[in-house]
C-alpha cells in the first residue's frame, strides 16, 4: 500500500511517500480503507520528536481517520496507539469506532475527532461555561477555535469575542458567529479586549497557541475568570503563572489535552454523536480546508505550520 513513513524526526521534508504492506487487524482492531486522514498540528510534533510521550521511529504519521470496513461501514475513529492515518489502509480500535451520517463529509467528520471534541470538552467541562458568559477565543479561525466560536453561542455565551491574524480570518470568525473579531498581536491585545467588553474582560479564554498571547489572554480575564490553554503552536515555549498573582483576581489557569479525556465516562462517544447529529442537521459547520493527495503530506505540514491555512486539513489517499 502507499503511505508517508517517517525514519527520522525533522522538519515537513521527513515525511516521504513509500510502499509499506498494508496492515493486519488484532483483536478488538477494525481493518479499513482510508477514504481521508486528518492533520493535525500534533503531527508536526511527532514529526519533528517533540510530542509528549516521544515516538518510536520508523512511523507513519496520521491519528485520525475516516474510511470503510470490509462490510461496508463508514467510519470515523481516532488512531492514538497504533498511528497509520497517512496510508490507504489503517487499524481502528473497535471501541473507538463511530458511524458517520451520509449527510457529514469525510473532512467534516474529521474535523470534528479531535478539533471538535477538544472545542467541546475546554468549553463543557474545563472552563465550564455558563449561560452568558463572554468567551475569547484566539486562533479563532483555526481547526479548533473555528468550532469552539460557533459552540459558545450554541451553548449559551453572552458574547464570543475572536481574535486571528489577518482580516480574511477575522471575517470568517464573524461569519461563524463571532460578535466581534480582534487582532491576535500580543501587542496592544489586553487594550482590544477591554475596548470590546467596556473595560470588563472576559470570563473565559481558549488558547492554543501559548507564548505572550498566552499571557495576554490571561491578562484580559474578567474576576473569576478562566484560561484553558491546549497547545502550544506558538512554539515560543510554556510561560510560567504565578498562582499568587492569579489570586488577586481570583482567576483559573487549566491545561487541556484530549487522549486522556476520551477515556473517562462521557469523554468519546457521546459528545462525539451530538456534534455530528449538529453538523448534520446543519447547526455546526466544522471547516474544511485544502485536501491534499497522500503523496503532499509534506507540503501539508508545510503550509500548517506557515499559518497559510484555514479549516482542517484532509489527506486523501
Amino acid at each position: 500500500m502507499r503511505a508517508i513513513q517517517v525514519t527520522q524526526f525533522g522538519g515537513p521534508e521527513v515525511l516521504v511517500p513509500t510502499e509499506l504492506d498494508p496492515p493486519v487487524a488484532g483483536p478488538d482492531q477494525l481493518l479499513a480503507e482510508v477514504s481521508a486522514a486528518g492533520v493535525n498540528f500534533a503531527d508536526t510534533h511527532r514529526t519533528d520528536g517533540s510530542y509528549r510521550g516521544g515516538m518510536t521511529l520508523p512511523f507513519v504519521p496520521g491519528v485520525e481517520i475516516v474510511g470503510r470496513t470490509d462490510t461496508g461501514r463508514r467510519i470515523l475513529s481516532p488512531i492514538f496507539e497504533t498511528g497509520g492515518g497517512y496510508a490507504e489502509y489503517a487499524l481502528a480500535p473497535a471501541h473507538r469506532v463511530v458511524d458517520v451520517p451520509d449527510e457529514v463529509g469525510d473532512g467534516q467528520a474529521l474535523a470534528l475527532l479531535i478539533q471538535g471534541l477538544t472545542a467541546w470538552h475546554v468549553l463543557r467541562n474545563s472552563a465550564r461555561l455558563s449561560a452568558g458568559e463572554t468567551v475569547l477565543v484566539n486562533a479563532a479561525a483555526g481547526g479548533v477555535g473555528s468550532i469552539a466560536v460557533q459552540l459558545a453561542k450554541h451553548f449559551g455565551a453572552g458574547q464570543v469575542i475572536a481574535t486571528a491574524s489577518t482580516e480574511a480570518k477575522r471575517e470568517l470568525a464573524l461569519e461563524l458567529g463571532a460578535d466581534v473579531a480582534i487582532d491576535n498581536d500580543p501587542d496592544g491585545y489586553v487594550d482590544r479586549v477591554r475596548k470590546a467588553t467596556d473595560g470588563r474582560g472576559v470570563d473565559v479564554v481558549l488558547d492554543s497557541t501559548g507564548g505572550p498571547t498566552m499571557l495576554a489572554g490571561i491578562d484580559s480575564l474578567a474576576g473569576f475568570g478562566r484560561l484553558v490553554n491546549y497547545g502550544n503552536a506558538g512554539r515560543e515555549g510554556r510561560p510560567s503563572v504565578d498562582p499568587s498573582a492569579l489570586a488577586q483576581r481570583n482567576l483559573s489557569v487549566a491545561g487541556f489535552w484530549l487522549v486522556p479525556a476520551m477515556d473517562l465516562p462521557g469523554g468519546y462517544v457521546e459528545p462525539l454523536t451530538e456534534l455530528l447529529a449538529l453538523t448534520a442537521a446543519k447547526e455546526l459547520r466544522p471547516l474544511v480546508g485544502a485536501e491534499y493527495p497522500l503523496e503532499d503530506a509534506r507540503r501539508s505540514h508545510e503550509e500548517l505550520l506557515a499559518r497559510r491555512t484555514t479549516g482542517k486539513l484532509v489527506l486523501k489517499p
